[in-house]
């Protein structure tokens, strides 16, 4: 019989052991931290102030902002301590709120993002009908179903992770809790919680993003053989171009750690991963979509150019 016992904190084994590289990786989590803050904020910010962007692209965009600046601030603050700090702990409790909260608003992302596909579908081919389709009300019910939704999802993941029992090493193979490590820690059954990460996350995720895509395929075969035009097929593409990236940016590593069969090597790999997705995906979205859409870029100039003048 396994040497159960009480946990009460597991030690986050970071990125890296090695001491001399703690504080680069320190300055870039900081510098991508605050880019990630300031410029959801920013969007979140024009969003709100500039009437012209009250339509229901930006009401979505603006959920997305908020979302990210929340997302990235579950991992990193705790990161960057502990990348500062030799005692690199984290309360069972701490750990389980974590882990709650980081799968309740990557759900909320994935799901976020196939409503602002079908935004764009109703946009595209049924211009005359959008907005009684996509009314305020619409949208805010569609926003509620998707945060509420991944709230209740995450809420599964963490009452069945906090469950299990911990008899091996407490020590945790990654820079914040997810449940696949923490199931390497159980010594208790843990088929069930497998089971859930595997289909249910699975099936949200890839759900989500078949959705997505088959949005975008109706488009296309829209414009193609009903319309028989190219010029407004490319219109249109370059309208979504931003939509687009930011759907492969997230689901190309979400599907990598989250879908694909579990391996021995792969928890060194899932943390490399997860970089991409816990940080630089909530710094790029910004980036895209200020970047690539002239009505964002024209209302921050209004906006910000206005207040500092």
């Amino acid at each position: 019989m396994e040497n159960v016992t009480t946990v009460n904190e597991f030690l986050l084994l970071g990125l890296t052991s090695v001491q001399e590289l703690q504080p680069f990786f320190f300055v870039i989590f900081l510098v991508l931290y605050l880019i990630s803050l300031v410029g959801n904020g920013a969007i979140l910010v024009i969003v709100t102030l500039e009437p012209k962007l009250h339509s229901p692209m930006y009401f979505f965009l603006g959920n997305l902002s908020c979302l990210d600046i929340c997302y990235s601030s579950v991992t990193l603050p705790k990161v960057l301590i502990t990348l500062l700090s030799t005692r690199r702990t984290i309360s069972f409790l701490g750990c389980i709120t974590q882990l709650h909260f980081f799968h309740f608003l990557g759900c909320s992302e994935a799901t976020l993002l196939a409503m602002m596909a079908f935004d764009r579908f109703v946009a595209i081919c049924y211009p005359l009908r959008y907005t009684v389709i996509m009314s305020p009300q619409v949208c805010v019910l569609l926003a509620a179903v998707a945060w509420l939704t991944s709230f209740f999802y995450a809420l599964i993941h963490s009452v069945m992770t906090a469950r299990l029992s911990f008899c091996h090493s407490l020590k945790l193979n990654h820079f914040f809790c997810d449940v696949k490590p923490l199931l390497e820690l159980a010594c208790s059954n843990t088929l069930l919680n497998q089971w859930l990460l595997t289909i249910v996350t699975g099936s949200i995720a890839m759900g989500a993003f078949f959705l997505t895509l088959l949005s975008y395929l109706y488009v296309v075969g829209f414009l193609l053989f009903e319309h028989r035009s190219y010029r407004m097929l490319h219109k249109a593409l370059s309208t979504c171009a931003s939509h687009l990236m930011v759907v492969c940016l997230f689901y190309g590593p979400v599907g990598f750690t989250y879908i694909r069969p579990a391996s021995g090597t792969s928890m060194t790999q899932d943390r490399m991963v997860a970089v991409i997705y816990s940080a630089v995906t909530p710094v790029m979205n910004p980036l895209i979509y200020t970047l690539r859409n002239k009505e964002v870029r024209l209302a921050l100039k209004k906006i910000f150019g206005r207040k500092f003048c």
